[in-house]
């Protein structure tokens, strides 16, 4: 059966339970749900990925790696001779609209060949990523990473993007991957310098819906610090988490999102924790953290959003928050034990976040087809997850 993508026009709201077809699985998309209501959306079968999926989303982010406009920059200049169109910046990750999609639109493709090698648009994948992520290219890129004025530019969102394209590449057993992966060293290594420049002099948690969001980032840079072997990195990101977020008590989970939240604080604040502390610690923590989670997960306090207008290219933030939110819910229950009384809550949460936030890729709209395939492999790849905790 083909894959029938769900489609959502600029300004509509989709029908209570409308259908996704994902190459044979159905899913339900979502329910509406005002805010004052108490329904949450629920899905059936789970959503996995299969081929179809693969190529829909390989062609569409294809396309998005290589247009360089519009493009969305936010750079420190010093002089006017600075000023430069994208791709004279960023010669590898000048398309997406920003250079942190264009690294994790990247990430996708690197994913999607190695898991789908067979695919229809592997030679173009090879063929992007080769003449991307070229030596020449990344060295550039390094170079005006390491210049003192953009010391903040992606800090962290798109340095832990970086990081997780670094891990896909490593100990792959492929010719082109581990070309790929070599020349990446030097922008990765630029970035190992500002993240352990940074922590330290980072007071307290950034706990914001986008970008800055210390939680999301910490969480990547631990898993790239673990599986690259680096133990003074992975044991200060273990103690800044720590020190931010250990005695974290009433997070007030009722307050969000906020109106254009990509990420939950909360959940990513969680998705870090359950890396950081043992099983029973976590539970503890967690229990603490948000005491009332059990209603909370059946009371429409989590529950899936709803995008009013997908051209907004703020807006359509939610779309993210939903996939975000399904990806730290699911994480969040493999690290609880088996007999937990909240893991089979949670996975149907996540479940009902997964099917509203697929729902919104492949809109037709660029504002939101130029990231959202990232969080929506991420969520269904359970990238970073090990069942049982740490």
């Amino acid at each position: 059966m083909p894959m029938i993508p769900l489609h959502v026009s600029a300004h509509s709201k989709p029908s209570p339970r409308q259908l996704v077809r994902w190459g044979g699985v159905v899913c339900v998309a979502f329910s509406m749900f005002q805010s004052s209501s108490n329904a949450i959306a629920q899905s059936s079968t789970p959503v996995v990925m299969n081929a179809e999926m693969a190529e829909s989303w390989a062609k569409l982010v294809l396309k998005g790696v290589d247009t360089e406009f519009p493009n969305k920059l936010s750079l420190v200049y010093l002089n006017k001779d600075q000023i430069k169109a994208p791709r004279e910046h960023f010669p590898a990750f000048y398309g997406c609209y920003d250079w942190h999609s264009s690294v994790h639109g990247h990430w996708v493709l690197v994913r999607l060949l190695k898991d789908y090698p067979g695919m229809a648009s592997a030679p173009k994948v090879r063929e992007v990523l080769s003449r991307h992520l070229s030596e020449e290219n990344l060295k550039q890129e390094a170079a005006f990473f390491a210049r003192d004025e953009q010391k903040t530019f992606e800090r962290m969102y798109g340095w832990s993007w970086l990081f997780r394209l670094v891990i896909e590449l490593d100990g792959w057993d492929d010719a082109d991957a581990k070309r790929w992966r070599d020349n990446l060293r030097p922008l990765e290594e630029v970035l190992v310098r500002r993240v352990r420049d940074y922590l330290p002099k980072l007071t307290f948690p950034i706990r914001i819906g986008q970008h800055t969001d210390t939680g999301f980032a910490l969480g990547q840079i631990l898993d790239y610090a673990r599986a690259m072997e680096q133990p003074e990195l992975q044991d200060l990101v273990i103690d800044r988490a720590k020190a931010y977020f250990a005695t974290d008590l009433d997070y007030p989970v009722h307050y969000e999102p906020s109106g254009h939240d990509f990420f939950s604080s909360c959940w990513n604040e969680a998705d870090l924790m359950r890396r950081v502390l043992p099983g029973p610690e976590f539970e503890n923590w967690l229990t603490q953290f948000v005491p009332k989670l059990a209603t909370q997960l059946t009371d429409g306090t989590i529950a899936p959003v709803v995008v009013s207008d997908v051209t907004d290219p703020k807006i359509v933030h939610l779309a993210g928050l939903n996939l975000n939110r399904a990806w730290c819910l699911r994480s969040v229950a493999s690290a609880l034990r088996q007999d937990h009384p909240l893991k089979r809550v949670l996975n149907e949460n996540a479940e009902s976040h997964l099917a509203a936030g697929l729902a919104y890729i492949n809109s037709g709209h660029y504002e939101g087809d130029h990231w959202l395939a990232t969080f929506g492999l991420y969520a269904i790849a359970r990238v970073g997850v090990v069942d049982g905790g740490q």
